[in-house]
């Protein structure tokens, strides 16, 4: 690409090694598509339940929020977040113990909540 074709802001950027530039073009399919590259989430993230005392609750309503689009295994955070096995997390989905309007089951890159009932 000839560098007069890229607009000044972007060059700026690029120029200054600007983190945010590199988080939004990381994450951007196109660019990991073009450079075959695929973004390595292990230990990327974590569930703060802000302690176990919550945890003997009937019910507890828990919102996750994402800062930036990191693919997560629900049933994985919401076991090492509440301290649970990912079987015991499949098994209360099944019971219809831990619910939530979005499907637990797979990755998810957006905000969500789930609801556990003990």
């Amino acid at each position: 690409m000839n560098v007069r074709s890229v607009r000044p802001e972007l060059l700026d950027r690029l120029h200054d090694n600007d983190p945010g530039l590199t988080a939004e073009l990381l994450q951007d399919p196109v660019v990991q598509r073009r450079n075959r590259i695929a973004l390595d989430w292990d230990n990327a993230w974590r569930l703060d339940t802000g302690g176990s005392d919550h945890l003997d609750r009937e019910v507890i309503d828990v919102s996750v929020r994402f800062a930036v689009r990191i693919p997560v295994r629900p049933v994985r955070l919401i076991a090492e977040g509440c301290g649970l096995s990912r079987a015991e997390v499949e098994r209360l989905i099944t019971e219809g113990k831990l619910v939530s309007a979005v499907r637990l089951s797979g990755k998810l890159c957006g905000d969500f909540t789930f609801t556990l009932k003990r």
